[in-house]
């Protein structure tokens, strides 16, 4: 089907350009979003007239998004989820998963927006570009961990955490009822001593 795009789609081109596409993509997706029109002789009438407020509009639109997208800047969202030791989640974390929680950090934005590549499916950090309007994309981390003390512990860290830097976490917060037991052990042979020096002298 021969269409007209009414603003600029990835893949596919520019405000204006007349592409062919499958139908069943313009039917189902272009014409009732309202980013294209049936390329026929009044159609290419219509949009000649409403060029300039078309692109009145996109300049309009593109800049609101520009301005949202440098607040945006370096988001980073937490998602806890259950996983195998390996670090492979059960199930997977999904575009409205994750457009909850941009949601969540005071950002509306719909799953379409989130371009999700391939399915995220293990603990760690990954980039994800969030498209907030047909010219405009902000790039977000989502950090996917099994509580909230390990996505703060990965997001220092920059990276997913392995075997050794679970143990490396597990060892520091036990330091301190470890410190203490030695404390107390170092207490108690420090009385044994004493009280057989007191032995000793009696």
């Amino acid at each position: 089907m021969q269409i007209i795009l009414l603003e600029r789609v990835e893949n596919l081109g520019q405000m204006g350009e007349e592409v062919k596409v499958r139908p069943g993509y313009a039917r189902n997706f272009l014409l009732p979003q309202k980013k294209a029109l049936r390329a026929t002789d009044a159609n290419r009438k219509v949009f000649a007239e409403r060029r300039a407020q078309l692109e009145a509009d996109n300049l309009a639109k593109k800049g609101e998004a520009e301005t949202v997208a440098k607040k945006m800047e370096g988001l980073m969202v937490s998602m806890v989820r259950a996983a195998s030791e390996s670090g492979q989640l059960y199930g997977s974390v999904t575009a409205r998963d994750v457009a909850d929680a941009v949601g969540a950090a005071g950002y509306t934005i719909g799953r379409s927006q989130v371009r999700i590549d391939k399915p995220l499916k293990v603990l760690g950090l990954e980039p994800l570009r969030v498209q907030l309007h047909p010219e405009v994309s902000v790039e977000i981390t989502v950090n996917i961990a099994r509580s909230m003390d390990e996505a703060e512990t990965q997001a220092k860290l920059g990276r997913a955490l392995d075997r050794e830097a679970m143990e490396e976490q597990r060892e520091m917060e036990d330091a301190p009822e470890a410190e203490a037991l030695l404390e107390r052990a170092e207490d108690a042979a420090d009385l044994a001593d004493e009280a057989s020096e007191e032995e000793k002298t009696a």
